[in-house]
């Protein structure tokens, strides 16, 4: 039975003939998806999905937040900061050297260039900022800023092989300082001879007085280890004999740097008096209970001042 409306002799086309004539009809060009929608329903509509997959993502406009912030982070993870300069002095043995630095330097990099400018090695450096540079830091971690003054202390290896003094001379020399705080018999390295009394053969002192040195030694007096010793002066041979039970030691007048001498506290008739043999204190040779009568000859003469007596 023919469908209303379709002239006699004639079906009314499917579906199927429908969509052959859309497409028998349709110009050449592709289909949009309106119109594949129209001419193929359903299946069209999954075709066209599938086509808008296939399509670029739109680029992103260049004040898009998102790229911005890739393009920073693309510039720390390639260096492009490390590449940031500071204007720094470095200041060494009171001279004063301008560099250039990348601000991204660590500390242990910032020494191995002090040591290109000033020869001092690495190891030997103390490099301060604000307190100590730590190697494992930048400069930027520290917050050194432009025009920062970098202080730096230290000796180069011809430095420390020029110094003369070694250590523990110069341990005893601040030692012998500090013990000048107060006076020479009330210290402990002294205290444990005068503790022992006046010696009883002693030669007898003359107190506001001044005299030549005797003909013969001078005896009776005590050394540092509180053994007697006695005084012996060659003026003939410019010489000075000390003398102990166990040996003499005949020094040359000019090999003795200094006289120093000090009143013994309660017996000041008497004197403390220390010959010095080398070139720091440690190499004073103390002599106890010396008449103090002959403390001036005995200071005049050792020095080379006897003849005007």
């Amino acid at each position: 039975m023919a469908a209303a409306g379709a002239p006699d002799g004639m079906e009314e086309p499917g579906m199927d003939t429908e969509a052959e004539a859309v497409a028998t009809e349709a110009p050449a060009r592709p289909l949009n998806c309106v119109e594949a929608e129209a001419a193929v329903g359903a299946a069209a509509e999954d075709s066209c999905d599938a086509r808008g997959d296939l399509q670029p993502a739109p680029a992103q406009p260049p004040g898009d937040p998102a790229a911005q912030a890739s393009v920073s982070n693309g510039e720390d993870a390639g260096g492009g900061a490390g590449r940031e300069l500071v204007d720094l002095k470095i200041i060494w043995n009171k001279t004063k050297h301008d560099v250039k630095v990348p601000l991204d330097s660590t500390g242990s990099e910032l020494k191995q260039k002090i040591h290109s400018i000033t020869g001092l090695p690495p190891a030997m450096q103390k490099v301060m900022y604000k307190g100590l540079v730590p190697e494992d830091k930048t400069l930027r971690e520290i917050k050194v800023t432009s025009g920062a003054k970098i202080m730096v202390v230290g000796s180069t290896i011809n430095d420390v092989l020029a110094v003369n003094t070694p250590k523990d001379a110069a341990q005893q020399d601040a030692k012998a300082e500090e013990n000048k705080k107060e006076p020479l018999c009330r210290q402990k390295q002294h205290r444990k001879v005068l503790d022992k009394g006046k010696p009883e053969d002693v030669m007898p002192s003359v107190k506001g007085a001044q005299e030549r040195l005797p003909t013969v030694p001078l005896s009776g007096m005590y050394n540092k280890s509180g053994g007697k010793v006695r005084l012996t002066f060659k003026l003939e041979q410019d010489q000075l004999w000390i003398g102990t039970k166990e040996r003499t030691e005949k020094l040359p007048m000019g090999s003795i740097k200094n006289v120093v001498s000090e009143p013994i506290e309660g017996h000041e008739d008497y004197h403390m008096m220390a010959f010095q043999l080398g070139p720091t204190e440690a190499s004073y040779y103390w002599v106890y209970w010396v008449p103090t009568q002959y403390v001036d000859a005995i200071k005049d003469t050792v020095l080379g001042k006897w003849q005007y007596f």
